[in-house]
């Protein structure tokens, strides 16, 4: 039996997502937004109307790019299927296949899951975070239970 949020569940395929970083995430990305372009509209008062225009327009284009940011780091997970894992983190989203994954590791010093690879790789997968504390180990556990379940052979190898 797994947990997703607070809530007990039989499916091993619900997606990983992590819970305090996408809520601060959200909230940080909406005051960053409202500072943001309130700045715009308060700091270029005292310019030239021309040079005004272009400093708001900065304002914005950082205020977008920072909500876009935080909202991609809201967005991270990892979603499992019988198949496969499919991790979105930041910058990337990666399919691999359950048999590429070697190992879970959740140890301290880690602030998310890192996946070890059959090719020598590590990947991150940010869908589970430390932040969440005793939810996340459960999270990780169940990460390692899927990994386990689809490696089993009919062999004993």
């Amino acid at each position: 039996m797994s947990t997703h949020g607070d809530r007990p569940s039989r499916d091993p395929y619900l997606p990983f997502r992590p819970r305090a970083a996408r809520w601060v995430s959200t909230v940080v990305a909406g005051v960053f937004v409202v500072v943001m372009l309130g700045l715009a509209f308060v700091v270029p008062s005292y310019a030239t109307v021309t040079v005004a225009w272009l400093d708001r327009l900065g304002f914005a284009l950082v205020a977008a790019g920072g909500a876009w940011l935080l909202l991609r780091h809201a967005a991270v997970r990892a979603d499992p299927s019988p198949d496969g894992l499919t991790v979105r983190n930041l910058a990337t989203t990666r399919t691999v296949a359950w048999p590429e994954i070697v190992s879970v590791r959740f140890g301290h010093g880690h602030p998310w899951v890192q996946l070890d690879l059959a090719d020598g790789e590590t990947l991150a997968a940010m869908g589970i975070q430390r932040s969440d504390g005793a939810r996340a180990v459960a999270e990780a556990r169940r990460l390692a239970t899927l990994v386990a379940h689809h490696s089993e052979t009919s062999r004993d190898d």
